[in-house]
């Protein structure tokens, strides 16, 4: 007689398919009487404006340590041009920007988080001003507003087309000007440190002098920033590896929601890496979207035509690729005519003129690329994400704000509205005994040996590129995971060199994708599986949580976090184990 069916096989594939190696605990092997000592009340890891937000607010009533990879302004916030979404002109509510937002998150959105984010967001934006953030205005002497995809009206705040990079000054500047917080630039989240069932700090190596440091903290705020480079083709910054997601899940936060990567449908097409990112403003002003016989394919699909949601966008110029055969499809904004492209898109100007293009003259050829990690590590409203004394924010979180998609120009938001309310949840937050000593041995994977790194990474590059990308397969994904295992015959112990760890956790953060991946078996949001091409309410209408527990990777469905200041112990997996479905065993 034939066996009983295994619940937890998915098209036809069981989970053993998938990688051994997501449960692992620390990347190095390290002892903390031995590494460089740092304290304080509060650690934030990232100095994007999630991190500089939950540092400058943080630091009138607390100490403050604030760590992060590159320089203080090298961060994805730099590189954003759109804008910041906020109801604050006269035809606006925030109802209005809250329905566009659940419009778009497709069913998965956190409904209170998305009106507790929509609902701040006036004020907090109030708040960037006066912190010295300059914003466009219009001849009547009224902020200028922009459209951007998905919005059903003009809603986003622009400065020029270089709004990231304006509100990155004006926050780097009020933080040194300050002086309240102690700068660790240059260093490398190489581990978040747990004790006693909470999060006790981080092992932060300095990538100047190789030395290792502690930094013992009551609270730590992550706020890394994405992963977009587990793809080849991405308009992410090289040191957006997925250092704070891959941390958080080997200390055994919860994660969710990996599946929904966003891609941006208007990449400059082309060689450089990362490519140059044409903002959807541009669009918003009026720029078209044309196929290979120069008519607009974009009319029909949706009401909103090129300013549709970007999942919508994107898929859509992938089909009219495929049938054209060609690589990208055009963007026109020849009837902007030049003197206005060159006031309006200065940046974007630039950037198409280095590549030999003119949008005043010719069309611009443009494809998706890899742009925002919707999911990350789980929080609740205040940022808490399922270790205490952990709080995660900004593009590394998961919320429940975007659902499965992001709305265009909400990322700022997200970042500023939570650093601003897990510091109010700090102030109600008891103070905890700090660990003296953590010690653990080497890792079971650390750094592939010489040689190999550009390799490997590039491998992991071009197979997410490839099977996890804006169209996915259970076929192709288990493909993918098969080709990401194989790399395990390149690791061994080895040396603290960035590019290794980085590699690491490029091949977890992959990995994590691909499974949830695998696991979501309808298309919905920016997650579409070709072979399961409808919405699938009935079954797969919640968000999925994925969690390192005592070793072994779990899979489970969402459950509320607790709203109080403390949650459950790190390693107690919250949902019934037995309903689980269990992931790649370690």
């Amino acid at each position: 007689m034939a066996g009983a069916a295994r619940p937890d096989v998915v098209c036809g594939i069981p989970p053993e398919a998938f990688s051994a190696s997501l449960g692992h605990r620390y990347l190095l092997g390290f002892d903390t009487a031995k590494c460089v000592q740092h304290s304080c009340d509060l650690l934030v890891i990232g100095s994007g404006i999630a991190g500089l937000t939950a540092a400058l607010t943080a630091s009138a009533a607390l100490s403050v340590a604030l760590v992060t990879k590159g320089t203080l302004t090298e961060t994805n916030t730099w590189h954003a041009q759109g804008g910041i979404a906020g109801a604050v002109g006269e035809a606006d509510s925030v109802d209005l920007h809250l329905a566009d937002t659940l419009v778009v998150g497709q069913g998965l959105c956190d409904e209170a988080v998305v009106r507790a984010v929509v609902g701040e967001a006036p004020e907090a934006i109030a708040a960037l001003e006066q912190r010295g953030v300059r914003f466009d205005f219009g001849a009547d002497g009224c902020v200028a507003l922009a459209r951007e995809g998905g919005h059903s009206l003009p809603r986003v705040l622009h400065s020029g087309d270089a709004t990231g990079a304006a509100i990155q000054t004006a926050l780097t500047a009020s933080l040194l000007a300050a002086g309240r917080v102690a700068v660790f630039e240059r260093r490398f989240l190489a581990d978040l440190i747990t004790f006693g069932g909470r999060c006790a700090g981080a092992l932060v190596l300095d990538t100047v002098s190789g030395d290792l440091e502690v930094f013992w903290a009551d609270a730590v705020v992550l706020a890394t920033g994405g992963a977009g480079q587990v793809y080849r083709v991405t308009t992410n910054p090289a040191g957006a590896t997925g250092d704070g997601l891959a941390a958080a899940w080997r200390a055994g936060a919860e994660v969710s929601g990996l599946e929904f990567v966003q891609f941006h449908p208007t990449a400059l097409d082309g060689t450089a890496s990362p490519r140059f990112l044409i903002t959807e403003a541009l669009r918003g002003e009026g720029a078209y979207l044309l196929d290979a016989s120069g008519e607009r394919f974009m009319l029909g699909v949706h009401p909103l035509a090129e300013l549709a949601p970007r999942d919508v966008v994107s898929r859509e110029i992938e089909r009219v690729m495929a049938a054209d055969g060609r690589k990208s499809v055009s963007l026109d904004a020849r009837h902007l005519g030049e003197e206005y492209l060159r006031a309006r898109f200065p940046t974007i100007w630039r950037g198409c003129e280095d590549a030999g293009y003119s949008l005043a003259r010719g069309l611009v050829p443009v494809a998706p690329a890899a742009h925002f990690m919707v999911g990350g590590v789980r929080t609740d409203i205040d940022g808490r994400t399922s270790i205490p004394g952990l709080y995660a924010s900004g593009e590394v979180a998961s919320t429940g704000l975007h659902g499965a998609n992001r709305l265009a120009s909400n990322s700022l938001l997200e970042g500023l509205v939570f650093s601003r309310r897990i510091t109010r949840s700090l102030a109600a937050a008891s103070r905890k005994r700090r660990a003296a000593r953590v010690a653990t041995g080497i890792g079971s994977r650390i750094a592939p040996q010489c040689g190999h790194t550009e390799a490997a990474r590039s491998r992991v590059k071009d197979t997410m590129q490839l099977s996890a990308g804006v169209s996915r397969t259970g076929e192709g994904l288990a493909a993918a995971s098969a080709a990401l295992e194989e790399l395990e015959g390149l690791f061994d112990a080895g040396n603290l060199d960035t590019a290794h760890l980085e590699l690491e956790n490029l091949a977890t953060v992959s990995q994590l994708i691909v499974y949830a991946a695998w696991m979501r078996t309808e298309s919905r949001g920016c997650h579409l599986r070709s072979d399961f091409p409808g919405r699938d309410d009935a079954v797969q209408a919640s968000h999925r949580v994925q969690c390192r527990c005592n070793g072994v990777a779990r899979f489970g469905h969402a459950l509320p976090l607790s709203g109080c200041s403390e949650h459950r112990a790190i390693g107690n997996w919250a949902h019934a184990r037995d309903a689980c479905a269990p992931a790649p065993p370690a």
